[in-house]
């Protein structure tokens, strides 16, 4: 009598269960690429993905496509972070990334907190947030760790220099998304501004090229791709057309940038502008996903992949310039159509 096989047992094995990941985006904002581009890395990985999205109004357009939206107070009420944490415990949330520069720092203060939950926040640092929202000691960090950068000081300690080579570039110190942000040309262009932006510091002017490089650094701080843009177009602030240029010189620069800083976590941004010598001089950092960061991945360099690999403990290679070049981006505006209460006001 033949013998029944051990395999089946005469019954059919399950198939093994998907892994399930929540993911929380605070200040969602505009961001609809990048929850699209977590979504296709969930396919990719096979992983059943529920995305959060956390903003302080239903008008932000990124709202009403996350599986599940929440109303959290302005990023000046103090009880933020605290509405988050609720969040994350309330529906067991894996991941949390912040999207914008001034929920940074409290978002870094709370990181323990959310470990705690057994929630990865994919967040650098305090000392690295400090550091990068402060451009003079930003500067200061660069400038030790050898990496070229235009001279940066105080409009105070500008204006105190007996002489000055114009044109000059006046910035806030702790600003963002090129609010604030003037070439001055003469003294009293210096004199009258310094009073207009809040906190200014001021550089040398660079002409040259501007580019914005994606550093990834993963959950482990180590940078293992940089994928350089070229920002051809900006609109408040964002970048609405770019192309993909992978230059080795910018390359290096980013990773440079991150190693100095130490503690980064996901991805940073780093700015920087090619002069007509081919000197790669950077100007800023910001440490969190960029507005542009859609077009690195879409160019081959799957940073929602990665970071969801990393999170689940799957290996996963990443050669550093193993993405495609001269890939363009072109923004056009699109729409999201919704129904207010009759209290919206």
């Amino acid at each position: 009598m033949p013998k029944r096989s051990t395999a089946t047992s005469g019954r059919r094995k399950k198939p093994p269960s998907r892994p399930h990941l929540k993911v929380l985006f605070t200040c969602v904002g505009r961001r609809v690429e990048l929850i699209h581009a977590f979504r296709a890395a969930a396919e990719k990985l096979d992983v059943d993905l529920t995305i959060h999205g956390a903003d302080m109004s239903w008008f932000a357009p990124a709202m009403h496509h996350v599986d599940q939206a929440h109303i959290i107070p302005p990023l000046s009420d103090l009880h933020q972070v605290d509405a988050l944490l609720r969040i994350v415990k309330m529906h067991g949330i894996d991941m949390i990334i912040p999207l914008i520069d001034s929920e940074l720092l409290a978002m870094s203060a709370a990181w323990e907190r959310f470990r705690k939950l057994n929630c990865s926040a994919v967040i650098s640092s305090e000392d690295v947030i400090q550091t990068c929202q402060n451009k003079l000691l930003t500067y200061e960090m660069l400038k030790s760790a050898g990496i070229d950068t235009p001279t940066t000081w105080s409009a105070e300690d500008a204006l105190e220099k007996k002489r000055l080579r114009f044109p000059l570039f006046m910035k806030p110190r702790e600003g963002s998304a090129g609010m604030g942000n003037y070439k001055i040309d003469n003294l009293e262009e210096l004199e009258v501004l310094r009073k207009r932006v809040p906190n200014p510091i001021v550089q040398d002017f660079v002409h040259g090229i501007e580019h914005t490089l994606d550093v990834y650094t993963g959950l482990d701080g180590i940078p293992r791709c940089v994928v350089p843009r070229r920002r051809l177009e900006v609109r408040n602030g964002e970048v609405s057309k770019g192309v993909v240029v992978k230059n080795r010189s910018i390359m290096t620069a980013g990773r440079r940038v991150a190693l100095a800083l130490g503690n980064c976590r996901g991805v940073i941004t780093v700015q920087c502008i090619l002069t007509a010598e081919k000197r790669v001089r950077v100007i800023e950092i910001n440490p969190r996903f960029g507005g542009g960061a859609p077009l690195g991945i879409r160019a081959g360099a799957d940073y929602p992949l990665w970071l969801m690999s990393e999170h689940l403990g799957r290996a996963v290679t990443i050669k550093p310039a193993a993405f495609d070049n001269n890939i363009a981006m072109l923004r056009f505006d699109d729409s999201v159509f919704c129904t207010v209460g009759k209290d919206w006001r």
